[in-house]
């Protein structure tokens, strides 16, 4: 499985193709004669603390708490105000913020002085290696990248069919200029960022067999007449995520043992050992469309895809989904940072929305496919970065709420930015840390690891919930406990009570109530809880025209099309609504008022809600709709620009096609497009730490094998099989499961596997 093309990449963003190890990451444009490899490290970053603007963490010099009631006054006396009144209450300018860099690049000149032929540049993703390989003057000649997790290190090799033939030239570049060395077979190049002082390494150690390695002009490395070339390359920073001061140690020291280790292990131990440890995570699921790989090239199979009912198209949805799980592995793998907005991959040295961490959707999106597609390893930095929030939120939280808790809004980045800006549509989001203290609580769900909800999730989840209990508002129209001010993203105006925030406070506060019964908290939180809940708005209402409200007043317009569909949080990526029920009656209304969605990561939120509203046809219109117009031919996603949410949001919902597990049942094709009558899917995950491998035929599921990873019985619908079903254990015996209706109920124990089948052909 694997995207090839015929020519070399000549666009960053559109053609190049990413390799990663979660922290180090390189795109590789195959070029001939020169290649270009754009290097990445995931903690370069410009502002914070020692930035020249100065920096704060946009909580102002002074309390606010003053504003904010100036501001909930106002919207008690007239409902609804705009944000350009209210930023200038509670917005500030913001100082020092930052932006992901850059890191350089690695240049290698080998010259080709006949004209080229069988050029192939490829992404093979089971394997996550990039390479190129093509005919110059008679001579073939291989390239191969890859971006090692246990060894830190972006490794390389050049190699040819015709012994001497590989001689070049290899030399690093970065856009913070830097000192370059060399010494023996080692080149450095460091500096530190003028922005802030950021101190960075990289180094490069290069090996070369059968020829010569002198020292060129500028700090280069010349090759001569070699059979095959290898280059490993290890970075670093001193960033670290202990705030306030955000610095660790120089890099110097742990650059230099990174990359002496590899030098020692070897290229060829490097990938057999990088082989196992990505096929560990990645061949965990597989999905079988009916088709077979494509001999086109995978921008050729982009532009000729319609969506129709052709192997052809069936194989790039396959890939698609794929290239996803592949693109979280290699962004998110280790190390204090999460996948930002481009994941770690960026060219720019003012990149759009600064690289950064949108709140809002964004970042929580990236790990939407996290659990339900079998990587939850990735979010080890998530969860280390939101604990890292943690205490600069906390001064937020007393700073402009006059709260306990923590809190954060609308964007961040790695220095603690928890505060507001002055983008009046964009800078108030106090529910974000509610949202991605859900998504700590989610990791639990799915893996019934007690002991991470109790050291990891439970903490964040019980100061958010501190700071919710806090910060809610009696509304004057009806007396319920209401967030205010409320702002819909990004979307109207300010009010009370939006239909987002309540369903986020209402899902965070019903999360954490089941946490603290399960550890067997002792203080009053659960009875606070308890009472908030009873008087808190749902933020769940049917408006005049057969609408899910986006407000607590009936303002929805049929005619709006707007990207975001805020209040369907409810819907996905929250705890769902019974598909029968009216609201979720509502919830479609509202998504077909709204459109296709301008954007490729609100068209992948589509295929989520289309999906969760079991709906598979429109979920499969949106999937193709983002492939057709907002996906690049690396199969990058677009906003426009590149933003890696899309991808990863596009993933997420092919997974909530196929297996949903978000109420007390798990269900088995839920929203099985039409397209996709026959195939098969393995290594899905489930709520209650269960896999799940489904075959279906003409439609319908055929074969259900249930891997329990707990003790305890668990629900299945089987309503969506063609006959009546039976229950086996692994060895074909019998298993004494309780059918009632279309759901059975099955005694599991940890570590065995469950089949369900069809009993007979006959149609019920």
């Amino acid at each position: 499985m694997m995207l090839w093309y015929d020519e070399p990449a000549e666009d960053w963003e559109t053609e190049s193709l990413p390799v990663g190890n979660g922290s180090l990451g390189a795109t590789v444009f195959g070029g001939v004669p020169t290649e270009r490899l754009a290097l990445n490290h995931k903690t370069l970053w410009t502002g914070g603390p020692g930035s020249i603007q100065g920096y704060d963490h946009g909580d102002g010099d002074t309390p606010r708490p003053e504003a904010l009631r100036r501001v909930r006054s106002r919207i008690d006396a007239v409902h609804r105000i705009s944000p350009e009144e209210v930023v200038d209450l509670l917005g500030r300018p913001r100082r020092g913020f930052g932006a992901y860099q850059p890191l350089g690049a690695l240049l290698v000149d080998l010259p080709a002085p006949a004209p080229i032929t069988d050029y192939r540049r490829e992404l093979a993703l089971a394997e996550a290696t990039a390479g190129v390989r093509y005919r110059c003057a008679g001579v073939g000649y291989r390239r191969e990248y890859l971006a090692s997790h246990p060894h830190e290190v972006i490794a390389g090799r050049v190699s040819a069919d015709r012994p001497g033939a590989v001689s070049g030239r290899l030399r690093l570049e970065s856009p913070h200029g830097g000192t370059a060395t060399i010494a023996g077979d080692r080149l450095t190049l460091r500096g530190a960022l003028a922005d802030n002082g950021l101190r960075w390494e990289v180094q490069i150690r290069v090996l070369v067999e059968g020829g010569s390695l002198t020292t060129g002009p500028d700090a280069s490395f010349v090759i001569t007449e070699a059979d095959r070339l290898v280059f490993l390359i290890a970075a670093g920073t001193d960033y670290s995520d202990d705030h306030p001061r955000y610095r660790g140690e120089d890099p110097h020291i742990r650059v230099t043992e990174t990359v002496n280790r590899a030098m020692a292990a070897g290229y060829d131990a490097i990938r057999a050992e990088h082989l196992d440890d990505h096929r560990g995570l990645f061949d965990r699921v597989r999905l079988d469309l009916g088709r077979s790989d494509s001999t086109k090239p995978t921008d050729v199979l982009l532009a000729e895809y319609t969506g129709g009912g052709s192997a052809q198209d069936r194989a790039l949805e396959v890939l698609f989904f794929s290239y996803g799980r592949y693109l979280l592995i290699a962004s998110s793998r280790h190390g204090p940072l999460p996948a930002n907005l481009q994941g770690m991959w960026n060219a720019s040295t003012q990149p759009a929305w600064s690289c950064d961490y949108h709140l809002n959707i964004n970042l929580q999106m990236n790990y939407w496919p996290a659990l339900t597609t079998n990587l939850a390893e990735t979010l080890d930095p998530y969860d280390r970065f939101v604990t890292a929030l943690q205490a600069p939120g906390s001064h937020t939280a007393r700073q402009i709420h006059a709260a306990r808790g923590w809190v954060v809004h609308n964007e961040t980045n790695p220095y603690g930015f928890t505060g507001v800006h002055d983008w009046a549509t964009a800078f108030w989001f106090p529910e974000a840390a509610a949202w991605l203290s859900l998504q700590l609580h989610e990791r639990y769900l799915f893996t019934r690891d007690e002991y991470r909800l109790r050291t990891v999730a439970y903490p964040i989840m019980r100061a958010a919930s501190e700071f919710w209990l806090d910060a809610l508002h009696v509304d004057p129209r009806d007396g319920t406990l209401v967030v205010s001010p409320s702002y819909s993203p990004e979307h109207g105006g300010f009010s009370a009570g939006a239909a987002m925030s309540q369903q986020i406070v209402a899902a965070l506060f019903a999360a954490t109530s089941a946490a603290a019964t399960l550890l067997a908290d002792d203080t009053d939180l659960p009875a606070r809880l308890a009472d908030a809940r009873d008087g808190l708005d749902s933020g769940i209402r049917v408006g005049s025209w057969g609408q899910l409200q986006e407000w607590k007043a009936d303002w929805d317009d049929p005619a709006d099309d707007h990207r975001h569909v805020s209040h369907l949080f409810a819907v996905y990526p929250g705890p769902g609504l019974a598909p029968e029920s009216p609201e979720a009656a509502a919830a479609s209304v509202s998504l077909r008022a709204r459109g296709a969605g301008e954007t490729g990561w609100s068209k992948a939120w589509r295929i989520n809600l289309w999906a969760r509203l079991c709906d598979g046809d429109r979920a499969h219109a949106a999937l193709i709709d983002q492939l057709r117009h907002s996906t690049l031919p690396n199969l990058w996603d677009t906003h426009p620009p590149f933003q890696i949410d899309g991808n990863l949001g596009a993933t997420s919902g092919v997974a909530e096609l196929l297996v949903q597990s978000h109420g007390d049942v798990i269900e088995v094709l839920p929203a099985l497009p039409s397209a996709w009558p026959t195939g098969s899917v393995s290594g899905l995950r489930a709520r209650g730490d269960l896999t799940v491998d489904i075959e279906w035929t003409r439609g319908v599921p055929s074969r259900v094998v249930l891997h329990a990873g707990r003790t305890g019985p668990v629900r299945v619908g089987v309503g969506r099989f063609a006959s009546e079903t039976a229950v086996t254990d692994a060895t074909g015996k019998p298993i004494a499961s309780e059918h009632l209706g279309d759901v059975v109920i099955i005694p599991m124990r940890a570590g065995e596997s469950y089949l369900i089948t069809e009993t007979s052909a006959t149609t019920r």
